[in-house]
């Protein structure tokens, strides 16, 4: 049966990769509210169009798309994925235009190539290939698909708490997949939380002459900058009290784990620049442990006064700055976010406003569970070998909704690559891993139904 589906799967590639462009064609930019709407009826259409049952629920956002087939066999696999893109900005650094998809020298290029509506079409190829083989599902699937994913899902989990029993499952492949830069196929079994939030402080109703308040007038800037200081200090430490009492550190079996992956310093220094990594640290297993397993406070950018070509003698009236905190197993955004209120009125700062922006809990799945082991052992025909565990990646994303509401395994499989430029200009698919994700997720749901 593998070998019809793979015929069938190499034979109509060219049609997928066409449905696949309308649905990039669609703008669905979800910091923008634009044609998230329009996005999810389509969706909702390519569902219905393969026998699917079919919900578009209206939230207080984006509307979540919801969609449930039964199969042959009484399991059901759930399928997590967001048909929202991030914003194209800037465009002047696009090759061909986001939203006019192209191919070239094997890739698709297209916002949401790969993030993720080449994850969702993928496995709706799967789906074909299989309904074309055996006439039915092997299994029972449901499809959940939010329009918020890209601005932290924040209606996603009262939508899932809600409705428990529509989305009951007893597996769920997440978002995304894919290789390494080493082509090896990635099995990516947590998420990083994250607590974002917006710092802001107000010194005056207005920008004022610099010789004139310079002496005499607050500066936000500098008050800005001064509570920013009491965060972190030199040597990396985060210095909010109690920020760090609920972090559990790694097990000696995500030692092993991350012992057995590539060492990426040298791929680091290439691809990004970077002469040095924090702490002194050079590679190999500490660095792969820093990486992940350790939270962070971020500055991911700062706002003030005059910042355009030439001078202009200013003190600033306001100031912001946007922070994110990553988080580990076992800590949690809200109690991060009040932390850091307590900290910064303990350090004199209570003038600085706190706005929190998104937030995730960390969320991960046993690297043992026997549903991890089958998605594994199914790569191994596809990729020419199994894939490796990752037990925890850096990035962060709503897998903890699903995990505490359902409590069942979560893997990744998909079509992902490190060039594929997600959240950038000139984000791509590459074509050869889109077939290969689409045999892979046929296999899964094979294997699925008959363990």
């Amino acid at each position: 049966m593998e070998k019809n589906v793979d015929r069938y799967l190499e034979a109509h590639l060219d049609e997928s990769l066409k449905e696949l462009s309308r649905l990039c064609a669609q703008p669905s930019v979800s910091a923008q509210n634009w044609g998230l709407q329009e996005c999810a009826d389509l969706v909702a259409r390519m569902l219905s169009q393969r026998g699917f049952e079919v919900n578009v629920h209206p939230t207080d956002g984006a509307p979540i798309v919801t969609g449930y087939r039964p199969g042959r066999s009484q399991k059901t696999l759930l399928f997590y994925n967001h048909y929202d893109v991030q914003p194209v900005e800037p465009l002047e650094l696009w090759d061909t235009p986001p939203f006019v998809p192209t191919i070239k020298d094997g890739r698709l290029y297209a916002r949401g190539a790969s993030d993720d509506k080449g994850q969702f079409v993928s496995r709706l190829f799967a789906i074909d290939a299989l309904l074309s083989e055996l006439g039915e599902l092997p299994c029972g699937v449901r499809f959940l698909l939010e329009g918020e994913e890209e601005t932290s899902s924040a209606n996603l989990k009262p939508f899932v708490n809600a409705h428990v029993e529509e989305l009951r499952a007893d597996a769920c492949v997440w978002e995304f997949g894919g290789v390494d830069f080493r082509g090896m196929p990635m099995q990516y079994l947590g998420l990083r939380g994250i607590c974002y939030v917006e710092l802001s402080v107000q010194t005056a109703s207005q920008d004022v002459h610099s010789g004139l308040g310079g002496s005499i007038f607050p500066n936000a800037a500098w008050r800005l900058v001064w509570a920013l200081s009491t965060l972190k200090d030199s040597r990396e430490n985060i210095l909010i009290p109690g920020f760090y009492e609920d972090v559990v550190p790694p097990t000696e079996r995500d030692r092993e784990l991350m012992a057995a992956l590539p060492d990426e310093a040298h791929e680091f220094h290439q691809r990004y620049g970077v002469e040095r990594f924090l702490r002194g640290t050079s590679g190999g297993l500490e660095l792969a442990i820093q990486q992940v397993f350790e939270p962070t406070c971020t500055i991911c950018g700062l706002t003030s006064g005059y910042q355009g070509i030439g001078a202009k003698t200013v003190l600033p009236a306001a100031a912001s700055a946007k922070v994110d905190f990553r988080l580990v197993p076992n800590q949690r955004p809200e109690k991060v976010f009040q932390l850091l209120r307590e900290h910064l009125d303990a350090q004199g700062f209570g003038d600085v406003q706190l706005t929190m922006l998104g937030g995730e809990t960390p969320c991960r799945t046993n690297p043992d569970d026997p549903f991890v082991a089958m998605v594994i052992q199914t790569s191994q025909e596809v990729y020419g070998q199994p894939m490796q565990i990752v037990p925890l990646v850096g990035g962060s994303g709503p897998n903890h909704v699903i995990s505490e509401a359902l409590q069942i395994p979560i893997v990744t499989a998909g079509a992902g690559s490190p060039e594929d430029q997600a959240h950038a200009p000139n984000e791509n698919l590459q074509i050869d891993l889109y077939l290969k994700a689409a045999r892979h997720v046929a296999r899964i749901l094979q294997s699925f139904a008959d363990d």
